[in-house]
């Protein structure tokens, strides 16, 4: 869920909105909830006896999930800089209108 919200949104709008500031904060906010429905449902799927996003054992901390996590968000901050990167050099080349 989470790399479907990265895949489709932090290009387009690093691209579209001219604030960087802005940018990064509608991709952080749609990332969260991304990140809590996706917890949610794995949640409910851990509790019905799928252990296949958490470890059976509640005492055991889910590093490698928390890692993945981090690291698509990471990458979704790097597509929103080079969706701005690209917008801005292209703005640069196109001729100012009078």
């Amino acid at each position: 869920m989470i790399a479907i919200v990265t895949i489709l949104l932090a290009f387009p709008l690093g691209f579209f909105l001219r604030s960087h500031l802005a940018a990064n904060l509608a991709y952080a906010i749609a990332y969260l909830w991304a990140f809590v429905f996706q917890g949610l449902y794995l949640t409910r799927m851990w509790v019905g006896g799928d252990d296949s996003a958490f470890p059976k054992d509640p005492d055991t901390i889910p590093v490698g999930y928390g890692l993945v996590c981090c690291a698509i968000f990471a990458v979704g901050f790097g597509l929103v800089a080079l969706g701005h990167r690209v917008a801005s050099r292209r703005r640069s080349r196109m001729p100012a209108v009078a």
